[in-house]
C-alpha cells in the first residue's frame, strides 16, 4: 500500500485520463500510433517494480490516441519475474485512483487452436486464471472495490462489440476466445497444452489475468486482445523462443493498435 502512495505522489500529472492501456511481450511496435508527449522510465517511478524481460521497454507514457489522453505502460511486469500479484497490480490501481475508468490490455499469447496462425489477434471474451494467485488476496481495499468483486463479466460487452464493429470496418480478422494464465517461465509442455484445451481455452500466456481481476475489483471498464504468437499443437510440438514471439507479436501489434484507437475513439 505504500507503494501505490509513493506511485500515486509522482504521478499526479496523469489525474484526470480516463483510459490506459498495457502493452505486452513485442507490443511496444504499437507507441508508433501514440503523440507520445511525456516519458517516465519505470525506475524513475518510486514504487513502480521494473520490467526484467526483452520486449518490454520499462516506461509509462503520457500521450494521445485517435484525439484523446491516454497511459500507455509500455511493458507490464509477470509473477515469474518474481513480482507479487499484488505488485504485478500496483498500476492498475495506481490508475484507478488518477481517475481511470476503461482499461484496455493487450498480450502476446500461445495459440491452443491448430486454425490459429502466428500474428493473428484474438479478442479475450473470458478468461481462466491457472496461477493459483490473486492480487485481492489479503485485507480488501474498500476504497477500491468489494471484497468478493463479481467475474461473471470481466470483460466489457460493450467495447467487445465496438472492437469488433472496428476489426470489420478495418478488414481484420478477429478470432475471440477464452485466454487462460499460467505462472511460467517455463512454456507449456505437449501434455499440458492438451489439458489447457480441454480446460476451455483457445490461447495461453503468463500475464493480464491478474491486471483484470484487479482492474473489475476497481469498477474499471476491460478490453483485452492477444497477438498470437506461435501455434501449440501438441501432435507436432515445437518451441517458441522470445525472438519468434517478439516477432510475430510485432506482425499483431499495428491491427491491435487500430482496433484500440478506434475504441477510444469511439468510447
Amino acid at each position: 500500500m505504500d507503494n501505490d502512495r509513493k506511485a500515486l505522489e509522482a504521478l499526479e500529472a496523469f489525474a484526470g485520463i480516463s483510459t490506459a492501456i498495457i502493452l505486452g511481450t513485442g507490443l511496444g511496435v504499437m507507441e508508433r500510433s501514440i503523440e507520445i508527449r511525456q516519458t517516465y522510465p519505470y525506475s524513475k517511478i518510486p514504487g513502480f517494480p521494473r520490467s526484467t524481460v526483452r520486449g518490454h521497454s520499462g516506461r509509462l507514457l503520457l500521450g494521445r490516441l485517435a484525439g484523446k489522453d491516454v497511459i500507455v505502460m509500455s511493458g507490464r511486469f509477470h509473477l515469474y519475474e518474481g513480482y507479487s500479484a499484488e505488485e504485478v497490480t500496483l498500476p492498475v490501481r495506481v490508475f484507478r485512483m488518477l481517475g481511470v475508468k476503461t482499461l484496455l490490455v493487450s498480450n502476446a499469447a500461445g495459440g491452443l487452436r491448430t486454425d490459429f496462425s502466428p500474428g493473428d489477434v484474438m479478442l479475450i471474451t473470458d478468461h481462466i486464471n491457472f496461477t493459483g494467485q490473486n492480487p485481492l488476496l489479503g485485507p480488501n481495499r474498500e476504497q477500491l472495490g468489494p471484497r468478493f468483486p463479481e467475474m461473471t463479466m470481466p470483460y466489457s460487452r460493450r467495447l467487445a462489440e465496438l472492437a469488433r464493429g472496428l476489426a470489420a470496418q478495418e478488414g481484420i480478422h478477429l478470432w475471440e476466445g477464452v485466454y487462460v494464465q499460467v505462472l511460467g517461465p517455463s512454456m507449456e509442455t505437449a501434455a499440458e497444452t492438451r489439458m489447457l484445451a480441454r480446460m476451455g481455452a483457445d490461447a495461453v500466456g503468463m500475464s493480464t489475468v491478474m491486471e483484470v481481476i484487479q482492474a473489475v475489483h476497481c469498477g474499471m471498464e476491460v478490453l483485452a486482445v492477444s497477438a498470437i504468437t506461435n501455434v501449440n499443437d501438441p501432435d507436432d510440438y515445437r518451441g517458441a523462443p522470445l525472438e519468434t514471439v517478439i516477432e510475430n507479436a510485432e506482425k499483431a501489434g499495428p491491427k491491435i493498435a487500430r482496433i484500440f484507437s478506434g475504441v477510444v475513439e469511439s468510447s
